[in-house]
C-alpha cells in the first residue's frame, strides 16, 4: 500500500524540497500552506516529475482551520505514515517593536502549531503504523540572537517540546523527530534545501535520535 507524507508548512525551499523527496520515494504528498494557488503551482511540478500530489490548504496561524484539514485529509486520505511540521516565521525583527502579544501570536504558529499537529495524530491508528513525526528547528534555538527574539525563543521551546515528549510517544510506538538546521537555508550551498530534505528522510528511516543538527560542527 502506498504510504503518505503530509508537509504541513509546503513553501518553494524546504517545504517544496521535502515533498520531492519523500515522493521520490514513492511516497503520496500532501501540501499544506496557507496560499491555494502555490500550492497547485506546486502539485503541478510535482506531478510533472511522477509525484502523485494533492493540495490541502491550511494557515497554521488558525488552530481550527489546521486541525480540520489535517482531520479532512485523514478522512480521504487515510492516516499519514509521517507529518512534517516545517513552520515558522523567519522575520527578521531588529527594527520591530516586539511586544507580548508578538510574542504570543508567534509562538501560535512557530510552536503551538506543532503541539497540535502532535495531539491530532497521538491515536493507536497512527502507532499502528509506525507513524512518524517530524519538526524543523532551528540553530537559534542554541545559539539566540535578539534580531531574533520570538524565532529564537520558539526554536527553544520547540526543542524542548520534542524531547519531553520523545520518550512519551516512542512507548506508544510513534516516533516524532527534530531537525534542527544550524544555518541559513540557501540553493546551492551546504544548506541547499535538497540537502537539508535528506536529513529528514534519514531521520525517518533511522529513528534512532530525536533530533540531527544539520550543519553542526560535530554532525557525522
Amino acid at each position: 500500500m502506498q504510504k503518505t507524507a503530509m508537509i504541513v508548512g509546503t513553501g518553494p525551499g524546504l517545504g517544496y524540497s521535502l515533498a520531492e523527496h519523500f515522493g521520490k520515494k514513492g511516497f503520496r504528498v500532501i501540501l499544506t500552506a496557507r496560499r491555494e494557488d502555490a500550492l497547485k503551482k506546486y502539485q503541478e511540478e510535482l506531478k510533472g516529475k511522477g509525484i502523485e500530489a494533492f493540495t490541502a490548504p491550511a494557515d497554521a496561524a488558525d488552530g481550527f482551520q489546521l486541525e480540520s484539514t489535517i482531520r479532512n485529509a485523514v478522512e480521504q486520505f487515510g492516516m499519514p505514515d509521517v507529518l512534517i511540521y516545517n513552520v515558522g516565521i523567519t522575520t527578521l525583527d531588529a527594527d520591530t517593536h516586539i511586544d507580548a502579544d508578538t510574542l504570543v501570536e508567534r509562538y501560535s504558529v512557530d510552536v503551538a502549531g506543532a503541539y497540535r499537529c502532535i495531539q491530532i495524530l497521538d491515536t493507536p491508528e497512527f502507532a499502528r503504523k509506525n507513524g512518524a513525526l517530524l519538526v524543523t528547528g532551528g540553530g537559534l534555538a542554541l545559539h539566540p540572537h535578539y534580531d531574533y527574539l520570538p524565532l529564537s525563543m520558539d526554536k527553544a521551546a520547540l526543542r524542548a517540546m520534542v524531547y519531553a515528549m520523545y520518550p512519551v510517544l516512542q512507548e506508544k510506538g510513534i516516533f516524532l523527530g527534530l531537525v534542527t538546521i544550524m544555518g541559513g537555508i540557501a540553493p546551492g550551498t551546504d544548506f541547499a534545501p535538497e540537502r537539508i530534505a535528506e536529513a529528514y528522510w534519514d531521520l525517518y528511516q533511522e529513528r534512532n535520535q530525536c533530533e540531527v543538527q544539520f550543519g553542526s560542527k560535530t554532525e557525522g
